[in-house]
């Protein structure tokens, strides 16, 4: 095995490899604890507020998060794919893959932002000016403070991912990667997944839960 990507701390790539992913998984364990809380908060206020919470549900949209769904799935499957290619010593294309994925990331992104602006011209965000009335505008706007922290926080987890994956675009395209030595790659896509998971545990949360129908 090649010494070139072993730095001086470690006794060997395994070694190496095993203390990155195990500092990944590390620091997305901290994130679940994070985003776990809010969730439980999130369903805790839905369990007070049921009425204005399901009124909220019906005021989102439904086909733009189902779309983003798909595009964050296929975007996870096809980095998948290419962190099979570089284990295999195919280069090229783990940085197809990757460009996919990340132009799968931009689209989400463009779709989210799309959807905000939407929710922002019917005024859908909590304050004087909210767009719903009656007994259960509190409840409904408290469904928006969380839909609107957590999708952002989201979206800035999103971005971050972007970022990793053109990063190992770029250190790819310099020949960093090998059938022997990738764990970056795989270290990007368990972050890569992680985002993907806390969407999926969003997407019910927020369009589903409560919609009639």
């Amino acid at each position: 095995m090649s010494g070139a990507h072993l730095h001086f701390q470690y006794e060997s790539l395994e070694h190496q490899s095993d203390t990155a992913l195990d500092g990944m998984w590390l620091f997305l364990a901290q994130e679940v604890l994070f985003f776990g809380g809010l969730f439980f908060a999130w369903l805790l206020c839905r369990h007070f507020h049921p009425l204005g919470f399901h009124r909220a549900t019906q005021q989102t949209d439904l086909l733009i998060g189902s779309i983003n769904t798909v595009v964050l799935i296929t975007s996870s499957a096809v980095y998948t794919i290419g962190l099979g290619f570089i284990r295999i010593d195919d280069r090229r294309r783990l940085v197809q893959c990757c460009v996919v994925t990340a132009l799968l990331g931009c689209a989400f992104l463009v779709l989210k932002a799309l959807e905000w602006k939407v929710d922002l011209h019917e005024h859908m965000n909590p304050g004087v000016y909210f767009g719903l009335t009656g007994a259960d505008a509190g409840g409904a706007q408290l469904f928006w403070v969380f839909y609107w922290v957590a999708t952002v926080l989201h979206a800035v987890h999103m971005a971050v991912g972007i970022g990793l994956v053109a990063w190992v675009v770029h250190r790819a395209r310099k020949g960093a990667y090998s059938a022997v030595w990738h764990t970056p790659v795989e270290v990007v896509g368990i972050y890569w997944s992680f985002v993907d998971v806390i969407w999926l545990v969003l997407y019910p949360l927020i369009y589903l839960v409560g919609r009639p129908g």
